[in-house]
């Protein structure tokens, strides 16, 4: 049977760059990944907005973070928030990330926060993120999303970042209290895979690996369940605030808010609101899944787990061993929207492999994406009220690592639109008491006239990494 294509205005668009692009699009198709291929179809939704509309509470963004804000409003706050979404519903991370449920927030280390803010915050932080991974797992064993607990492993890739993965272990251990071990090469290839360029690799046991886009599907339908609207093909295309009421204009009419929650990640726009404009880095990251491996192949690279793998680059891969026996494999992309179909930026992965596990060296690649990252000033990221006088709310800059984080960062940002939030010590913590900020060109002073320049210090940042990386 003859199927139509999609308008053009409605097909997947692969050189989306939120820092030049107008809006996301409306309606678009989802991007070709592995993980909308296998999720199954997505669940039922509100349909587009079709007329004007008053609501309490607003949330741009459907993804985890959005999803989950809508889910503890309603749960816990009794609060039927109205979900816009500018494409189909976990467009954009939740269905393009690499699954990778780390007890994490953000790409700091817990040695970096201690370097930072001292030991009793970091201690503080510590049981914030941990508390969150604990939420995050237990969500895992309620949904049906391919969950994997068996932990993380950053692996070290040059024989020099063992000693700094010793160091990770002893901070972690001795200070945090956590059962993270060392392994030696050849344990973590007989254990876990016989990867090549490891040296040798630190194993915590806090890591669930997810299919992502069924996680967040989960998430959907559980706000749903409880009274929230979701609506797709909604991009907020124009925004006013009148009398303390945002008018936020999409295709099909003005949703009035009383309070907004703005949950869009690596995909926020620069039209979206002057609240965010310029304050966060939208990264390329690229994935692929191989054709499954035959036993023959399990064998040769000795797979013995689908525990997820991180390695120590600083422009770092991460891989692992999905449930159909498909290897999957990201790291860093292009670093512009226009260059990102560039076939340099899927040889880099396609290497990878090869070097990692020479067996599969050539082996079929069926699914090749990119998706946005969102990066803070600090790498870090915000969940907070960026201005006191202003009922919007945001949680964005996970930097890589809002697989786990997103959905505490929902259940924090839910109270905090709701208005609990003034009477709790965890608050005062720097995620939620401080602000995102202007980009720092190359230690200079902090200035939104560096953020057109942001590209241009990100291009030589990438060669001076890909140089402490490999050389």
């Amino acid at each position: 049977m003859l199927t139509s294509s999609p308008p053009p205005s409605t097909r997947y668009d692969p050189q989306y760059d939120p820092l030049v692009a107008k809006t996301p699009g409306a309606g678009r198709d989802y991007a070709p990944t592995y993980w909308v291929a296998s999720a199954g179809p997505a669940p039922q939704d509100d349909g587009p907005i079709q007329n004007d509309i008053d609501v309490d509470v607003a949330i741009i963004g459907s993804g985890s973070t959005g999803m989950s804000t809508a889910l503890y409003l309603a749960q816990e706050h009794g609060i039927a928030a109205v979900v816009l979404e500018a494409n189909q519903t976990a467009w954009g991370c939740s269905s393009r990330s690499g699954g990778q449920g780390q007890n994490a927030s953000g790409r700091l280390t817990r040695s970096q926060w201690i370097d930072r803010w001292g030991i009793d915050t970091a201690k503080k932080l510590d049981t914030e993120i941990r508390t969150g991974f604990e939420n995050f797992k237990a969500l895992t064993r309620e949904f049906h999303c391919d969950a994997h607990d068996g932990g993380h492993l950053y692996v070290a890739h040059r024989p020099e970042k063992v000693a700094y993965l010793q160091e990770q272990t002893r901070v972690r251990r001795d200070i945090f209290g956590y059962q993270a071990k060392m392994l030696s090469k050849e344990e973590f290839q007989e254990q876990f895979c016989d990867e090549r360029d490891a040296q040798g690799a630190m194993w915590e046991p806090d890591g669930v690996g997810v299919h992502p886009l069924k996680f967040t599907f989960e998430l959907m339908r559980k706000a749903r369940s409880l009274g929230a609207k979701v609506h797709p093909a909604s991009p907020v295309q124009g925004w006013q605030t009148i009398n303390g009421i945002h008018h936020l204009q999409t295709p099909g009419g003005v949703v009035r808010a009383k309070r907004v929650a703005v949950c869009t990640g690596g995909y926020t726009g620069q039209q979206m609101t002057p609240l965010l404009k310029n304050k966060i880095l939208p990264i390329l990251s690229n994935s692929v899944v191989t054709r499954p491996l035959t036993d023959a192949e399990i064998q040769a690279t000795n797979f013995r787990s689908q525990t997820f793998m991180t390695d120590t680059r600083t422009l770092r891969f991460y891989y692992r061993l999905l449930n159909d026996n498909r290897l999957q494999l990201g790291s860093r992309s292009s670093i512009t929207g226009a260059d990102a179909q560039d076939p340099q930026h899927l040889k880099l992965l396609t290497d990878a492999i090869a070097r990692k596990f020479p067996p599969l060296a050539g082996i079929q690649i069926d699914y090749s994406w990119w998706g946005w990252v969102d990066v803070s000033h600090d790498m870090m990221p915000r969940i907070a009220r960026p201005d006191p006088l202003q009922t919007v709310w945001h949680a964005v800059g996970y930097g890589g690592n809002g697989v786990a984080f997103s959905t505490w960062a929902g259940k924090r940002l839910a109270q905090r639109v709701a208005g609990k939030d003034s009477d709790h010590a965890v608050f005062n913590l720097p995620i939620y008491n401080s602000a995102l900020q202007y980009p720092n060109l190359f230690n200079v002073v902090r200035s939104e006239a560096f953020a057109p320049f942001r590209r241009f210090g990100q291009y030589f940042l990438y060669k001076w990494y890909w140089m402490q990386d490999e050389l």
